[in-house]
């Protein structure tokens, strides 16, 4: 080859590298282009992201909102309760009326005293105190003799009746402390009287000395003639 034509090759040789140098870094300008807009675009994707999340954040708070008034709701529930409170038996007429509390000896004023009718017996009477209202139930009172506790049974074979105390309504019992006709008997000068077997606070009443064997005591009436123990 001469040296004319070894010179024309070298150069179209640098020059054609030249041009693939060329090339190759417009490409790797592009290429970068191309990535820093990519780039800015997921970006604002992810920023444009971020404000839905943001709305949601702020139906959080409109959930947030209603949760208040599902606590006015729970709010509400207390004047159901103070409507429940206020309720008692329907009388039937769209009207309710309050239900009474059972009687417990404390609330009573008792009072006994012995009767010669029917061959003696104890008379037992029981009146609310001041400002209570409450019903004897309709079951024998409990009447207790002596340190064990020996207990008049039924003198009536029908079930007695629920009796309301207020104000001057009076409830009657008789018991009759000696139902045998034996001598003997346990002598005492009290008795203990309860609302029910149940009853916390059972008082003591004095009656004077009785002879105690098999004792009986009627139901509960409001009449004193009605609580005579016959035989």
């Amino acid at each position: 080859m001469s040296g004319n034509r070894r010179k024309a090759f070298l150069v179209s040789a640098v020059l054609v590298g030249g041009a693939l140098l060329m090339t190759a870094c417009q490409d790797t300008d592009e290429a970068a282009d191309t990535g820093a807009s990519q780039g800015s675009s997921s970006a604002g994707a992810s920023g444009d992201a971020a404000t839905p999340s943001g709305s949601p954040a702020a139906g959080t708070g409109k959930g947030s909102g209603k949760g208040s008034g599902t606590a006015g709701k729970g709010s509400g529930a207390t004047g159901g309760t103070e409507d429940g409170a206020g309720s008692g038996a329907d009388t039937g007429n769209g009207k309710r009326e309050p239900v009474g509390q059972s009687c417990g000896a404390n609330d009573i004023s008792w009072n006994a005293r012995s009767e010669t009718q029917a061959g003696g017996y104890i008379l037992i009477s029981a009146k609310a105190k001041p400002g209570i209202t409450c019903i004897l139930p309709a079951a024998l009172p409990t009447v207790a003799f002596g340190s064990d506790g020996t207990e008049a049974g039924p003198a009536e074979q029908a079930a007695g009746k629920q009796i309301t105390l207020s104000g001057n309504t009076t409830a009657y019992a008789g018991v009759n402390p000696k139902t045998t006709n034996a001598d003997g008997g346990k002598e005492l000068d009290s008795i203990v009287v309860a609302v029910g077997n149940d009853d916390p606070e059972p008082v003591s009443l004095k009656v004077g000395t009785i002879t105690v064997d098999k004792p009986v005591v009627t139901n509960w009436h409001t009449s004193a003639t009605d609580a005579v123990p016959f035989d």
